[in-house]
């Protein structure tokens, strides 16, 4: 699908167009009450209503099947679902469906007049991904991956007949890194849940999603521990609970409390639960234990059943409190959410913690990965004086 909606702010939801706009989906926005073009941004804002949704939804899912008639004129249209089967046979993530079916697709629509593609087609289309359109390494690497994942479980192709595929080197790239006193004055200027959620950020060295992917089961006082659930390669790993948090955290939950408790007296308060846990324990989406720790502020409302329910917080929204946070700080440094993983990792480095502790709680699968956080620990340790500040 060529069109993205994602949240911009409390009453507004953000439409753009990755792939490049065409006249349906510019109608299906312009007819939206209340929407309006921030040219700036380039992005659409639409108000962050049951009506909005509704429509955009149903134009949505006029263009699909719109989308999806067209395909189905070309060969490779079964090709596609297939590899979508495939894909979530093997349990890979929903975001690596999407991803790696928006390269074949657009891999296989560039070469659609071909009678047969290979090997050269390939490195003909990564080369015009890097020259033309400019993509980085890991997104280069990322069609790579879909498209010799196609030409293999797919296509059935040898893999003698793809080992010339063009693979992109990563530039390594040392991370931004906060000193401590730079962490306190970002966390500082935040306030309420995001401010907390931040602060989990740092003192457990989690990741943004699965900060927002944590639910009230998934914090035991008791251990002193918070346990991630699915999180990179779909890896479950405990973290530390910071103590100065309990008491933060303990609050939150209670917040959380009411909110379900008032979900539930207007009729809802139900969540969506992992894999097939609804199929297996019946009901279990209303039990408080499931619900979010950090849950979105409106609940979302299907528009076909009328069913409403509560996600957790949109990422984007904590991100932007980041951003705000750290432009009123006067930090020149890029900062985002993840700098905070990178901070924790070199901090505890400069406490004394060995690598194999640090990554452990990072839920690295390698230390070598790491290890990079050596590197900024030995340039701050570095005992090199300038010649320059010898004149002195």
């Amino acid at each position: 699908m060529k069109i993205k909606i994602e949240r911009y702010d409390e009453n507004y939801l953000a439409v753009t167009f990755p792939e490049g706009f065409n006249n349906d989906l510019l109608n299906a926005v312009r007819v939206i009450p209340g929407r309006r073009w921030l040219y700036e941004k380039k992005v659409w804002l639409i108000p962050d209503t049951p009506l909005s949704k509704k429509m955009i939804s149903e134009s949505i899912s006029i263009i699909e099947n719109k989308e999806i008639n067209e395909m189905k004129k070309f060969p490779f249209f079964k090709d596609i679902e297939k590899l979508k089967n495939i894909l979530a046979a093997k349990h890979y993530s929903p975001k690596t469906v999407i991803a790696y079916e928006k390269w074949v697709r657009l891999f296989l629509m560039e070469y659609k007049d071909v009678p047969v593609v290979g090997q050269e087609e390939i490195n003909e289309y990564l080369t015009k991904l890097a020259v033309k359109h400019k993509v980085s390494a890991s997104t280069q690497n990322q069609a790579m991956a879909a498209l010799l994942f196609y030409f293999r479980f797919i296509k059935n192709a040898d893999s003698d007949s793809l080992n010339g595929v063009i693979h992109a080197k990563y530039r390594k790239r040392i991370p931004v890194v906060l000193s401590r006193d730079e962490v306190l004055k970002i966390i500082s200027l935040m306030e309420g849940s995001k401010q907390l959620a931040v602060q989990i950020l740092y003192g457990t060295g989690m990741r943004l999603n699965e900060v927002l992917s944590l639910r009230i089961m998934d914090v035991d006082f008791e251990l002193n521990e918070i346990i991630v659930r699915h999180g990179k390669g779909g890896k479950d790993r405990h973290v530390i609970l910071p103590q100065s948090l309990v008491y933060k955290i303990k609050e939150q939950i209670e917040n959380v409390r009411n909110i379900h408790n008032q979900d539930l007296a207007d009729g809802w308060g139900k969540v969506e639960l992992p894999s097939s846990y609804e199929k297996k324990y019946s009901g279990a989406g209303k039990e408080f234990c499931w619900q979010w720790l950090f849950p979105q502020k409106n609940r979302w409302v299907n528009t076909d059943s009328g069913e409403e329910g509560r996600w957790h917080l949109d990422e984007s929204l904590l991100q932007k409190a980041v951003k705000k946070a750290v432009l009123e700080s006067g930090i020149t440094k890029p900062a985002t959410c993840h700098t905070f993983r990178h901070c924790f990792a070199t901090h505890l480095l400069e406490d004394g913690y060995d690598l194999r502790t640090i990554q452990e709680l990072l839920g690295h699968s390698d230390v070598r990965t790491t290890m990079i956080y050596t590197h900024v620990l030995n340039n701050r340790k570095a005992s090199v004086v300038s010649p320059l500040d010898r004149l002195q």
